[in-house]
């Protein structure tokens, strides 16, 4: 019988959060009966992996209004409400010998009032947070509030990250550093498929789950002017905006919502043209496809840039602040030496630490 696993996910914005979850649980599925609890609005042309139960919970995330329930039935009160009552009873229902949250205490610090409860309710379980490669850039206090909530409920953090390439220390400074053990698991993908698709002459256009995607996609249709191009918009893109680039887009353009396997696809285009969020950027370098990427960045948000240079500095790709077609002349891109086996290293670090 395989121990039970709980795993929390929280996304607000774009998918990444989700589908990086999603690839561990198709993972960890193997050795353990997987649960996720599924905090934000879920895609519905992207299943979720087989073998996993997912327990909805009422999504909270952000929308043109800010932040609060993206379900009309809900109030956002409602909806904080009913998702702690879904919380303890999965808890109660799944008795997880595992507990596994996606990014907190690291941030989701709203969320609170729910995962602390969380963890709480599940006390004879092993606790651990499964963290991205980088952090977006803090101040030394929120740092050291991250550290006091580690510290007190987590039994360890999981970095899936090549150390070789980030290291929490690098974007994360407490002034007291943390007690809880950290392990290296190597950056987590999907499945590699066995097929080398032969590339054609498109490029790929790509903004991740889409919510923040249209000014990319609408530079690209036009810096690229006349090029063959299959646009994925993402299916967290608004509708109006979606519409708005279909108006727009000429005959040499494919605009699709979404795909199954990005990585599929950059591996049959001449190249690629995107984001860099933690997913999007693996699946770049696994497809080994020239590409150009634009981080998505704010004030509050750093973490695409620092990864996108970090890719360059590798030879991986090429980094803009703007569509630069001409950037992507000539260029290929180095082999890359990263581990990316990090879904299945967690899969069995996380066996052997409950053994």
């Amino acid at each position: 019988m395989k121990p039970a696993l709980l795993f929390y996910c929280q996304h607000s914005v774009g998918l990444g959060h989700l589908m990086r979850s999603y690839a561990l649980c198709d993972r960890l599925a193997e050795r353990f009966d997987v649960t996720l609890l599924a905090g934000g609005q879920l895609p519905s042309d992207i299943p979720p992996p087989r073998g996993v139960r997912i327990v909805a919970l009422p999504p909270l995330g952000m929308s043109a209004a800010g932040f609060g329930s993206t379900d009309p039935r809900y109030t956002t009160e409602r909806a904080w409400d009913v998702r702690l009552h879904r919380i303890l009873d999965t808890v109660r229902d799944v008795r997880p010998k595992v507990v596994l949250v996606e990014l907190y205490p690291f941030g989701r610090a709203k969320f609170t009032r729910e995962i602390v409860p969380l963890l709480g309710a599940a006390d004879d379980a092993f606790k651990a947070c499964s963290l991205r490669d980088i952090l977006v850039s803090g101040d030394a206090q929120r740092d050291d509030r991250a550290r006091k909530l580690a510290d007190a409920h987590l039994d360890a953090i999981l970095v899936h990250a090549d150390p070789r390439f980030a290291r929490l220390e690098e974007t994360f400074k407490p002034p007291t550093p943390l007690s809880v053990p950290v392990h290296y698991t190597g950056f987590v993908t999907g499945r590699e498929q066995a097929d080398e698709p032969a590339r054609g002459d498109h490029v790929v256009i790509s903004a991740g789950g889409g919510r923040v995607g249209r000014p990319l996609l609408e530079e690209a249709i036009e810096r690229l002017n006349g090029t063959p191009m299959r646009a994925i918009a993402g299916p967290l893109m608004p509708d109006e905006d979606f519409e708005a680039l279909r108006r727009r887009a000429p005959r040499n353009v494919d605009l699709i919502r979404s795909v199954p396997d990005l990585a599929a696809e950059l591996k049959r285009a001449a190249a690629s043209i995107s984001q860099c969020g933690y997913n999007t950027a693996l699946d770049v370098v696994r497809a080994r496809v020239p590409a150009l990427v634009v981080p998505y960045a704010t004030p509050e948000e750093d973490e695409q840039t620092r990864r996108a240079q970090r890719l360059q500095d590798l030879g991986l790709v090429r980094v803009a602040d703007h569509v630069e077609p001409r950037l992507l002349d000539d260029f290929e891109p180095a082999p890359a030496s990263l581990d990316l086996d990090g879904a299945a290293t967690t899969r069995d670090l996380l066996y052997e630490l409950i053994a």
